[in-house]
């Protein structure tokens, strides 16, 4: 049996913050649940959530604003996210993409579903895919109402050069069986399969490789949950037994733990077990994404963090109805940030999450010239 219940989010490097948010929340109509920064590295980049109504794994969209870096988009990488939305809210997607002057291509088909891809400001590829199967609750905002509104992930294309050596670790390291092949489309489901519980290959074996790097316009990688950290330590030890043995440790990314392992077609994948209360471990559930929240590790340079990072303001809208309002960018309390460091649980199955606590802070994401 799988260890991989379901995906857990994906995450893509972008342009400019406020772009990313302006996009993400008033022309897709995502709700921000979570505004933090980068963990790794020596520049101060946002690290910005979004997701549905309920903001479940499942539907949570991650972005680095990576303006300081171009990458290259190519083979080895996530081609697209597909997102489901019900059945007939195609034509409202189209007129709304184009009324944004968002770029799309139209309505296409893909294993029997309809779909509309379109383009992120940054260049990252985006689609709506009709399943009516799928009951999530949509975010909805003054545009985007409940009958149209996404619902989650569906499932994200991965393009790669070959397809046996991937299919072989999506089916023998992470559990997922193989439910269609069409022309150059390959796809895998696990569990019930359907939105959330979908991954789909598409061969492109002469699209030059894309790059591994933190870059704008590029997808950084795609999460896998599992159920807990015991079942995180099997994952990984199921890595070292296949021979994947270039599996990282677990890391502590304070909401949840990860491992992650590089596939032989290029895309980073990441499996996370969930810590207790998940996003609402340092801001209370219906305040999600109104405060810059720092790890408790770095929030002694909050003042020097928050100089490197592009000032921003989140829509009236993102927050929920009836709940308090919080000033943009105020920081967390912080009894909040004392109480999230306790809470912060060690992984079982004898193996330490690995968590950076201190850090050198040289720049924030200006573009190289």
């Amino acid at each position: 049996m799988s260890l991989v219940k379901r995906l857990h989010h994906i995450t893509v490097c972008v342009g400019g913050a406020q772009e990313d948010i302006d996009f993400q929340t008033e022309v897709f109509g995502q709700r921000l649940i979570k505004q933090t920064v980068l963990f790794d590295g020596r520049y101060a980049h946002y690290h910005l959530y979004y997701a549905n109504a309920n903001a479940e794994p499942g539907s949570v969209y991650t972005t680095f604003p990576y303006n300081r870096v171009q990458g290259r988009p190519g083979s080895g990488q996530i081609q697209s996210t597909a997102y489901a939305v019900p059945k007939g809210s195609l034509k409202f997607w189209t007129e709304h993409l184009s009324r944004h002057k968002a770029k799309h291509e139209g309505i296409q088909e893909r294993f029997g579903q309809k779909f509309v891809r379109f383009s992120h400001p940054s260049g990252i590829q985006l689609e709506v895919l009709e399943d009516d199967s799928d009951k999530r609750k949509g975010w909805t905002t003054k545009d985007v109402t409940g009958d149209v509104a996404t619902r989650g992930f569906h499932g994200p294309v991965l393009s790669v050069r070959e397809i046996p050596e991937t299919e072989r670790f999506f089916v023998d390291a992470l559990g997922f069986r193989k439910t269609g092949e069409e022309g150059p489309y390959h796809r895998f489901e696990i569990g019930e399969g359907g939105a959330a519980r979908t991954v789909t290959l598409l061969h492109e074996p002469d699209r030059p490789s894309g790059s591994w790097i933190f870059g704008a316009g590029t997808a950084h990688h795609l999460a896998l949950e599992v159920e807990s950290d015991e079942k995180l330590a099997e994952q990984k030890a199921l890595y070292d037994e296949l021979g994947y043995t270039d599996a990282s440790e677990i890391k502590d990314r304070m909401y949840f733990h990860s491992v992650y392992c590089r596939c032989p077609g290029g895309i980073l994948v990441e499996c996370a077990a969930n810590v207790p209360k998940g996003f609402a471990i340092d801001e209370p559930a219906d305040q999600l994404g109104t405060s810059l929240l720092l790890p408790p590790w770095f929030e002694a340079r909050r003042q020097e963090v928050e100089a490197m990072l592009e000032p921003i303001k989140v829509p009236e809208g993102n927050m929920p109805a009836g709940a308090r309002k919080v000033p943009v960018n105020a920081p967390a309390p912080a009894p909040a940030a004392a109480k999230a460091a306790s809470a912060a649980e060690q992984p079982a199955g004898g193996a330490a999450a690995s968590r950076r606590t201190s850090a050198v802070f040289i720049g924030g994401d200006t573009s190289k010239k």
